[in-house]
């Protein structure tokens, strides 16, 4: 399963621009059932939790950009390290922010799926 590197980075590339879109189809395909999204605020979320805060208009993210992203290839998994500048209302009150990610997408199956996400803020 070498050389899935790549791949993984656009299809996370995909799932950072359904987040910006709300896309809540292509969120449900990418994110797996057990995700576990620990935000750069340490506030965790499941698939669940985070595709509700989207739906309920509780988290609209309107820009997350990637850069500098790196692949490690395990086979079975990917593991992603970069930096993402994300723009956000949370609550209603506009944030702009860079953090350096860690994430992992799984073979689960046919398909990929991100399985882990992990962030901590850059001093701006």
């Amino acid at each position: 399963m070498a050389g899935n590197g790549a791949m993984i980075i656009e299809l996370d590339r995909k799932r950072m621009t359904a987040m910006a879109e709300k896309d809540i189809a292509t969120l449900q395909a990418l994110l797996s059932d057990d995700l576990v999204y620990c935000h750069s605020s340490a506030r965790l979320d499941t698939k669940q939790s985070l595709i509700g805060a989207m739906q309920s208009g509780a988290t609209v993210y309107t820009g997350v950009d990637p850069s500098d992203v790196k692949a490690q290839d395990c086979g079975d998994a990917v593991v992603l390290t970069g930096v993402a500048r994300i723009q956000v209302l949370s609550n209603g009150k506009p944030n702009a922010f860079s953090v350096r990610f860690t994430d992992v997408y799984a073979k689960k199956g046919a398909s990929w799926q991100m399985v882990t996400w992990q962030s901590t803020r850059l001093s701006e």
